[in-house]
């Protein structure tokens, strides 16, 4: 099996550690491409990867391609690509808002598995939902859930609206995570703590937080209620979230990125 990455952007890059460093390829290497010269130069240093600098050297031999281009450079690409695929070759896209049918339509072929990735894959941590084309067989897609699970975990989900949803989830939330970090570092460095002590003190909160959560099977509701008791500091906390209605602005969030997910597939 050839495996060929066109993009080591963030998660081209993270996706091609996986699954080199995964003993999928204890027999060759696995291929990646990019145009950055810079980038390529430092790729070629690692022993892990074959490295190109011209897609037609590589593009035609693969038998899996996965996809990691920003989105509104794919028309371009795709048609610079077209004469040189084969119709047996599968291609996996990890491109936010552009669909399945698109792929096929631009490429000429008929293989193609959609994900929606996010960017704790970077440590491993990433969560994949994927969905796929109907040519695509049965044994194909335990190859390619293999291969996304070298990142993290997967779920498979029955079409592409739960890709287009799941970005607002899972692809985007890692940044709603961050803003919240954000804001309760300033609010700590706004009570006196040094930038340092209010780092340590919010990593460690959503550390174990997130570490008590997932040892249990407990609600996150029923873990506020633990937290919480009448009349006391963490219920005046969570009565100012609910007076500010930041559950719905969380939920509106989360709608902004699949809406606009959406709307990246009808600009295709």
């Amino acid at each position: 099996m050839k495996l060929l990455v066109v993009g080591a952007g963030n998660m081209g890059l993270t996706y091609s550690q996986g699954m080199a460093h995964s003993g999928w390829f204890s027999r060759r290497k696995l291929m990646i491409y990019d145009i950055s010269a810079e980038i390529t130069g430092k790729l070629k240093k690692d022993p892990n990867y074959d490295v190109y600098e011209k897609i037609e050297d590589c593009i035609s031999i693969a038998d899996i391609v996965f996809i990691a281009i920003k989105p509104y450079h794919a028309e371009k690409f795709f048609a610079s690509i077209k004469p040189l695929v084969r119709e047996d070759q599968i291609f996996v896209s990890l491109m936010a808002g552009v669909k399945i049918k698109t792929i096929q339509e631009q490429l000429g072929i008929s293989k193609v598995v959609r994900t929606m990735p996010n960017l704790p894959a970077k440590v491993g941590k990433g969560i994949t939902s994927y969905t796929e084309s109907s040519t695509v067989s049965k044994v194909e897609l335990i190859l390619i859930r293999n291969l996304l699970d070298t990142t993290g975990e997967s779920i498979h989900v029955d079409d592409e609206t739960f890709i287009d949803k799941s970005t607002g989830i899972s692809g985007s939330g890692p940044a709603y995570v961050f803003y919240f970090m954000q804001s309760m570092m300033e609010a700590a460095k706004r009570m006196g703590f040094s930038d340092h002590d209010a780092k340590v003190l919010v990593q460690n909160t959503f550390e174990g937080a997130i570490e008590l959560f997932s040892q249990s099977d407990l609600t996150p509701v029923s873990w506020m209620k633990r937290v919480a008791s009448k009349g006391g500091t963490t219920q005046a906390a969570l009565d100012s979230m609910d007076d500010n209605n930041v559950k719905e602005r969380i939920q509106e969030a989360a709608y902004a990125a699949f809406n606009r997910a959406v709307e990246l597939g009808k600009e295709q």
